[in-house]
């Protein structure tokens, strides 16, 4: 049970109550297959289209869990949030529903799509420049001046909680039609997602190997699993994978990721753009650099994964610019 959630780990249970509370606000994604992705890998693939959900990414999930659970007496005082784009969405659809004021954090280099959908929904983002400026800090000054409650995009235990449904939904659909996951795929920044996921397949699913996928030149978690003990990225590294570009893994999830995470694979900016024009020309799903990581990681890893079938795949986000995805759909899907 979560008493703190900057200090607490989620349960099982907390991840059943988000389920509860997100009913009616959350889509309950499908478990997808197609039989190019099959022929493709070898063996039988399912997709948790995490794209189709409201905003367009799993980051609506752990929002509204989160946020949802303010209490009334600090609901007046508005969120204020960091975000490169993804989170942000969550956050000012969640704020939007529930009437709150919402602030957002976002680097000046995001996605211009991204920036104008969060002030679509009502919020105020405040731009930053993410090599010379800490959004952190920012957001704790727009805290300490407004009374806000800063809605992290990971290091919250019911953050967590609401990204782990995403899980729950796929384990306990799967269970329903007799499929039993050898292995999932899923992406990760901070590792909010990856955490609840591997957490609700610990309960579900404990046999199902977990792993991460991440983009080159961003895999801190990777290289933390390793090292056993968080390591950063070399600053000003850069990635088309916008919504992956945490400079570490956060402190609660890691602890997750340590007990669970069997281990993960990166992935180039050319695999990644090859896994999102698979996506739109076989599954006919629009998904971004960084919602595309996992399917790039299996398209890369094709034998490895095909050992450890069925394979359950995480697409995490479709919020993708016109430009980066027209460069992507140009390219010959891969066979």
């Amino acid at each position: 049970m979560i008493t703190d959630p900057l200090r607490d780990l989620p349960t099982f249970s907390d991840i059943e109550s988000a389920a509860r509370r997100l009913e009616g606000v959350a889509f309950h994604t499908p478990l997808l297959r197609n039989e190019a992705l099959d022929t493709a890998i070898g063996a039988p693939v399912w997709i948790k289209p995490e794209t189709l959900q409201r905003t367009g990414s799993f980051k609506m999930r752990g929002a509204w869990n989160r946020i949802s659970r303010i209490p009334e007496a600090d609901q007046a005082k508005g969120v204020v949030a960091f975000s490169s784009g993804n989170h942000a969405q969550g956050v000012a659809e969640s704020a939007r529903i529930l009437g709150l004021k919402a602030t957002i954090v976002m680097p000046s280099d995001a996605p211009q799509s991204k920036i104008a959908s969060a002030r679509a929904r009502g919020a105020e983002v405040r731009l930053y420049n993410r090599n010379g400026e800490s959004r952190e800090a920012i957001a704790a000054e727009i805290a300490e001046r407004t009374g806000a409650t800063t809605i992290k995009p990971f290091d919250d235990a019911w953050i967590m909680a609401g990204q782990g449904t995403a899980g729950y939904e796929a384990g306990a659909d799967a269970k329903a039609m007799g499929v039993h996951f050898g292995s999932v795929i899923c992406n990760a920044s901070g590792g909010g997602l990856l955490a609840g996921v591997a957490l609700a397949f610990e309960e579900i699913w404990p046999y199902a190997e977990v792993y991460a996928a991440e983009p080159e030149g961003h895999d801190d978690l990777i290289r933390s699993l390793a090292a056993g003990r968080i390591v950063s990225n070399a600053p000003g590294s850069r990635s088309i994978a916008d919504a992956l570009m945490a400079p570490e893994p956060g402190v609660l999830p890691f602890q997750i990721h340590q007990r669970r995470v069997a281990g993960g694979f990166a992935a180039t900016n050319d695999q990644l753009l090859d896994a999102m024009s698979f996506a739109f020309h076989h599954l006919n799903l629009v998904v971004e650099p960084g919602g595309a990581a996992a399917l790039a990681v299996l398209l890369a890893n094709r034998e490895y994964f095909a050992a450890r079938a069925p394979v359950l795949l995480v697409l995490t986000g479709a919020n993708v610019d016109p430009e980066i995805f027209a460069q992507a759909i140009s390219r010959p899907p891969l066979a």
